[in-house]
């Protein structure tokens, strides 16, 4: 392997990622370009190309790359490859088993899992995507993947499954899955990984954010939606920093899923003068509420922004007090929610 290729596995590592060696030798050996023929979005909103010079540094970059974009919003996508490689780990594939896919993306999670010995049942809503995804595992030689176009809630209740992932964001899981499952679980504005076992109880395996999916899957939502870029204006400072140096960012998250199980009105918001989203409790008008930054400090705004201020406090004052537990030491119980006709089980109780 030369070239761009060369080196991705070692730049998948270097996310904190272990990587068992089946699962290297399959990221060394699919080729992620073949699924990615018509380009990517960029960061910057331009279009990669396959002709253009940089177009396989960025394919093996442990990045993103956004496949179909309508109306200004990714629809789908070819996820990190160490978040990828993270979640296949945690779902422990083995020879011969079965796996359920919900979300087929461009096809090349599901090569990868092939490449283990699994036989892949992949499951989109969208037509174009489980053409593209067909179309490119044909031309990658791909055998035992099956795309279906359908709806993932319903799963496959006519066929031994051996284990589920999930790769767009839910608000819960179906209950017509079997266990165990890896799936981005809806909580406070993001959607971190969980794993699901035969009880119906998760931890978190890490922090995440996936496109969303479509349907029963998201029918009910516990938190407020994203405040958008603009929402939130005249944030006024409340109290000092609390953290110096500020949070690193895997430590901001852990404060940002504590706030999720303690205040349901946590989001992510857009913050002026920040390239990245922040932890925000949302007022009721959407258009105030409580800022909490990486250094601990507070901004707020809108009609209660003393009392959202006043919250906000109490969510760093607890995390603190219970000695800065990080996401992954919750235990979470699933229980029934969402439509009745069509139920989804959701993170319903949180214990350290």
């Amino acid at each position: 392997m030369v070239g761009p290729r060369e080196g991705f596995v070692d730049r998948i590592r270097q996310g904190g990622v272990h990587l068992s060696p089946s699962l290297a030798a399959a990221f060394a050996e699919v080729p992620r370009e073949v699924f990615v023929p018509d380009g990517f979005q960029r960061r910057d909103g331009t279009w990669a190309k396959p002709a253009d010079p940089d177009f396989l540094d960025v394919v093996y970059s442990d990045d993103v790359l956004v496949t179909k974009v309508e109306g200004g919003r990714p629809v789908s996508s070819s996820s990190q490859p160490s978040l990828m490689a993270l979640m296949i780990e945690t779902l422990d594939v083995r020879p011969g088993m079965t796996v359920l896919e919900v979300g087929a993306g461009t096809g090349y999670n599901a090569a990868l899992l092939a490449a283990l010995g699994a036989r892949v049942i992949s499951i989109d809503v969208q037509d174009d995507v489980v053409e593209r995804a067909r179309a490119a595992l044909a031309r990658a030689g791909v055998r035992d993947v099956r795309v279906e176009l359908g709806d993932g809630y319903v799963g496959r209740p006519d066929e031994h499954v051996d284990r589920v992932i999930v790769t767009v964001g839910i608000a819960g899981v179906s209950p017509r899955w079997q266990t165990p499952i890896v799936a981005p679980v809806e909580h406070a504005g993001t959607h971190p990984v969980l794993r699901v076992g035969s009880d119906h109880t998760a931890r978190v395996v890490t922090p995440a954010g996936f496109m969303v999916a479509a349907g029963p899957l998201t029918a009910a939502h516990p938190f407020p939606g994203p405040a958008p870029p603009g929402t939130i204006k005249g944030l006024r400072p409340y109290g000092e920093t609390r953290f110096d140096p500020p949070l690193d960012p895997l430590a901001y998250r852990d404060l940002w899923y504590a706030a999720g199980v303690w205040n349901r009105r946590a989001t992510q918001g857009a913050v002026p003068g920040r390239e990245q989203s922040s932890l925000m409790l949302l007022d009721e008008d959407r258009t105030g509420g409580a800022v909490v930054l990486p250094d601990g400090s507070i901004g707020a705004a809108g009609r209660w922004a003393d009392e959202y201020a006043a919250e906000a406090t109490a969510v760093i004052d607890r995390w603190l007090d219970l000695g800065r537990p990080p996401m992954t030491a919750w235990r979470i119980v699933l229980a029934p929610g969402g439509d009745p006709d069509s139920p989804v089980l959701l993170p319903h109780t949180w214990e350290l």
